[in-house]
Parts: C-alpha cells; sequence; structure tokens
C-alpha cells in the first residue's frame, strides 16, 4: 500500500528507490533477469479473468489496409505544408521509406505461424522497467487488460530501439531473454518467441508513431521524442535487414 487518504500524487519512477529504467538498453545479466521477469508475468497474465489465450493469423497484427492508407495521408499532409521543420522533414523521408516497405510488412506476416494473444502488460518499453544493477526492480505504467499478441510484447522489450542500437550484442542476448523466459513460463508455445524479432520488425514499419506526431499531438513533439522516432526507425531497418539476413541463409 501506498496510500490510504485519498488520492497522492506520486512518481513511480521515484518511488522505486535506488532503481533507474531501461533506457540504457538491454546488457549483460540483463537479458536474463528481463526474460525471467517477463516470463512469469505472462504466465500468470495468461489466467486474467478478462480473457483467456487464444490463437490467431499472426496478419491481425496490423490492418494492412488502414497502414497504407495512414502513411499515404501523413505523406499528403507533409507533402502539402509550404515549410517543413528539420523534424518533420525527416519524418516525412521516413514515412515514404516505410511506404515503400509495406509489400515486406505483408510477407513477413504471412510467413509467420499462428501466434497467441492474451493479456500483457501493454506498454513493456525501456521507461516502464526499473533495474537495479541487473536485476529487475519493478515493472510499472500497466495498460488496462487487453489481449495482444505475446511475441509482440517481448519484442517490445528484447527488441527495443535503444537495446537495438546498441550494437549487435542484441542478437546473443535475446536468445539468453527467451530462454530464461522459458523457463519461468514453460507451456509458452515456440512460435511466440522464435516469431518475436519478425513481429517487432513488422509492427514497427507498419506504424505512423511517432512520425504523425507533428500532426496529431504538436505539443508531444519534445526533443526527446525526436530522438525515439529516429532510433525506432532505425532500429525497424536493422531489424529488418536481420530478417533478411537469416532468409538468405536458409
Amino acid at each position: 500500500m501506498i496510500e490510504d487518504a485519498g488520492p497522492l500524487p506520486m512518481s513511480l519512477w521515484e518511488y522505486v528507490a535506488d532503481a533507474e529504467t531501461a533506457e540504457g538498453g538491454l546488457t549483460g545479466g540483463r537479458w536474463q533477469a528481463v526474460g525471467a521477469v517477463l516470463g512469469r508475468l505472462h504466465r500468470r497474465l495468461a489466467e486474467h479473468p478478462a480473457a483467456a489465450p487464444t490463437v490467431r493469423p499472426a496478419a491481425g497484427l496490423k490492418d494492412a489496409d488502414r497502414s497504407r492508407a495512414r502513411l499515404d495521408w501523413l505523406i499528403t499532409e507533409y507533402s502539402r505544408r509550404g515549410t517543413l521543420s528539420p523534424f518533420e522533414d525527416w519524418a516525412l523521408d521516413a514515412a515514404k521509406q516505410r511506404r515503400g516497405l509495406l509489400h515486406k510488412v505483408d510477407a513477413i506476416l504471412a510467413r509467420l505461424p499462428k501466434l497467441t494473444e492474451q493479456i500483457v502488460h501493454g506498454d513493456l518499453a525501456s521507461p516502464n522497467l526499473m533495474l537495479r544493477g541487473d536485476e529487475v526492480a519493478a515493472v510499472i505504467d500497466f495498460m488496462p487488460p487487453t489481449p495482444r499478441y505475446v511475441s509482440w510484447e517481448i519484442a517490445r522489450i528484447g527488441c527495443d530501439p535503444r537495446t537495438i542500437l546498441l550494437g549487435d550484442q542484441w542478437i546473443t542476448g535475446l536468445p539468453d531473454l527467451l530462454a530464461a523466459y522459458r523457463d519461468e513460463h514453460p507451456a509458452a508455445r515456440p512460435d511466440d518467441l522464435t516469431s518475436a524479432v519478425a513481429v517487432g520488425c513488422a509492427y514497427t514499419l507498419a506504424s505512423t508513431y511517432p512520425l504523425a506526431e507533428p500532426l496529431d499531438d504538436p505539443t508531444a513533439v519534445t526533443p526527446s521524442l525526436k530522438t525515439y522516432a529516429q532510433a525506432r526507425h532505425q532500429a525497424a531497418l536493422t531489424l529488418l535487414s536481420h530478417l533478411t539476413d537469416t532468409q538468405d541463409q536458409t
């Protein structure tokens, strides 16, 4: 219990003493620690009364027609502006690049097996994962219980842009995360684990966030958001390159 006398404003980031967010990326023993906590979390959330786990085609990850329409709208809106800020100019180029890659997104999702959808955290990115050294101190900021793909949530933290851009160490670190996840959640379907990289890549490439923020919510465009937008885009291209290399070898 934090309080029992009415609403009490409090920053969870400050409440978790001697901890830091995972925004510095996953390295070393953090891979196993995060994998174990995530596996334990998904094992318990599989029992959540809001929705039982189901298996669905991977194509349900993104509405292909809506993604095309959204990117086309974004490109049109930026193109009709007389003057663009440096970030808007970059976002327009990134949107054009993603629009040109949507056929690859379709192909990625078509190749994937059916995947598990269940109640998950909902926003398990680096700012919501608190660490003390190599150990997990807290998982915060849960979204309302909504079924999402398990692979998507694994990719959210295991393929977080801040980690991907540290270098190729994620290629060996992610298997450690998945192994620790499986130890804590033996009933997890292998397809959900092996599909995480492809799902993370496809989801990000088909997304307009945060490229569209100057149009949707200009007040949200902060220096940190700009940095994250560029990191997220580059990470998606890195994942796509990794998928292509893997396919070329098989």
